[in-house]
């Protein structure tokens, strides 16, 4: 078959030829990952957990940068366009970067089939394999044990966080759901948690393999004030003095903390100088996680789709100071835990705009408003035909002092971004 010559052309190709969107397991992309016969040459962290991987991820690659590293960095999913996926040097590949690595992987693949995310995997490693990186940085899809990015060795695992989300893939209660996540730690490697109470099965698997672990609050962890913050690892030493991330939220420092340790983990094979930290911390950006866009009234963007997610959402509103009346955006996919996201944020929110998502595992307005009523909020519910259409009733209706929080689903956020971008 003649392959596509632009991008579209090739995401096209790859949703349309695999129906199932996910399909746990190693074995379909360890024989293209061989057949690729691209070889690691430089350090590997993979990050996975159920939240906190987005920022983790960004705040690893801002401090490597910060330190000169042409780094590489694989994420999903994606905003606004496929191009987030795959960065090198801090910047978005151009497209044909992506289109010669999908070249590259249909023909390594011969007749085995991918799916579209075990295509896009390989497609960045390739991209990475030719662009004479120093470190890469791989975020886990879904789980661990099983994720198309666990075909790759890393030399540093970070698991940031578990929680319930994904239960039909991985397990309906902590200890298996940990079990999963656990599945990137390798023998003899540093392998870093940043939940302070992770489960046992985690902790258990990791030292059946012999991962070097060190779990945040016990060997390592962070104190702070208004002002500044401070690293401590259980060895004795200390980092004072350091300057808040620049990434908003009350999590932050366990992200950042679990980045510093992973940096005093791999220091050997990639020195970090604490200004590199404080200057990547400083500088890192990620859109959608409790973003606050310019402008009145205020609007925080969030990718919130979970309860522990949402509760961390709730803490960060609730630091936020007084507004008059709080307007949510909301829009989820049904295989979420809506009810548990909603109630944790009820008492937040005076008006809630419910919104149709798109695709099969999209829940509708009527659905999605149904189940709000029945969390028992107390303010009005308004159902609209997607995030955007939502996102204008609000900017409508509130007031300039009052503010709109758009979360549920990365579908949501990116409707509003877009919506952001476009021309009035």
């Amino acid at each position: 078959m003649q392959l596509p010559e632009t991008l579209d052309g090739w995401l096209g190709l790859l949703e349309a030829r695999h129906g199932q969107s996910i399909q746990l397991g190693l074995e379909r992309v360890r024989t293209v990952r061989d057949a690729l016969n691209l070889h690691q040459t430089c350090p590997v962290f993979t990050i996975g957990g159920t939240n906190g991987k987005g920022s983790t991820c960004a705040l690893l690659e801002s401090v490597l940068l910060a330190a000169g590293y042409r780094v590489g960095l694989y994420t999903s999913p994606h905003l606004l366009r496929y191009n987030e996926r795959v960065r090198i040097g801090g910047r978005d590949v151009e497209d044909a970067v992506l289109v010669d690595a999908f070249a590259e992987v249909e023909r390594a693949r011969g007749d085995v089939p991918l799916t579209y995310f075990e295509h896009g995997t390989l497609a960045a490693w390739a991209a990475f394999s030719h662009a004479g990186l120093d470190a890469i940085i791989l975020e886990v899809g879904l789980g661990g044990r099983l994720d198309a990015v666990n075909v790759f060795e890393p030399d540093c695992a970070i698991v940031t966080s578990v929680a319930m989300d994904h239960m039909d893939y991985l397990g309906d209660n902590r200890e298996t759901i940990g079990f999963e996540k656990a599945g990137i730690f390798r023998a003899g490697r540093p392998a870093i948690c940043s939940d302070p109470q992770p489960p046992a099965s985690l902790v258990a698997h990791a030292e059946a393999i012999g991962a070097q672990l060190s779990v945040s609050g016990r060997d390592f962890g962070f104190s702070g004030d208004q002002n500044q913050w401070a690293f401590w690892t259980a060895g004795g030493s200390r980092r004072g003095g350091l300057a808040y991330p620049s990434l908003r939220g009350t999590n932050q420092l366990l992200n950042a903390a679990a980045v510093m340790a992973a940096c005093e983990a791999v220091r050997a094979l990639l020195p970090v100088p604490m200004q590199a930290i404080r200057e990547g911390f400083m500088l890192v950006e990620l859109p959608g996680r409790f973003q606050v866009l310019p402008g009145r009234p205020t609007v925080i963007l969030d990718v919130a789709h979970n309860p522990q997610a949402a509760g961390v959402l709730n803490e960060n509103l609730a630091s936020m100071g007084f507004f008059p009346e709080t307007w949510a955006v909301i829009g989820m996919l049904a295989d979420k835990d809506v009810a548990g996201v909603v109630r944790l944020l009820r008492d937040r929110v005076d008006h809630w705009l419910v919104a149709t998502l798109p695709g099969p595992r999209g829940l509708n307005a009527a659905g999605l408003a149904a189940i709000v009523r029945e969390a028992g909020v107390t303010g009005d519910v308004v159902e609209c035909d997607s995030p955007r259409s939502a996102y204008e009733v609000a900017r409508g209706r509130a007031a300039e002092g009052d503010r709109i929080v758009a979360f549920g689903s990365f579908l949501t956020v990116a409707d509003v971004l877009a919506a952001q971008k476009t021309p009035q």
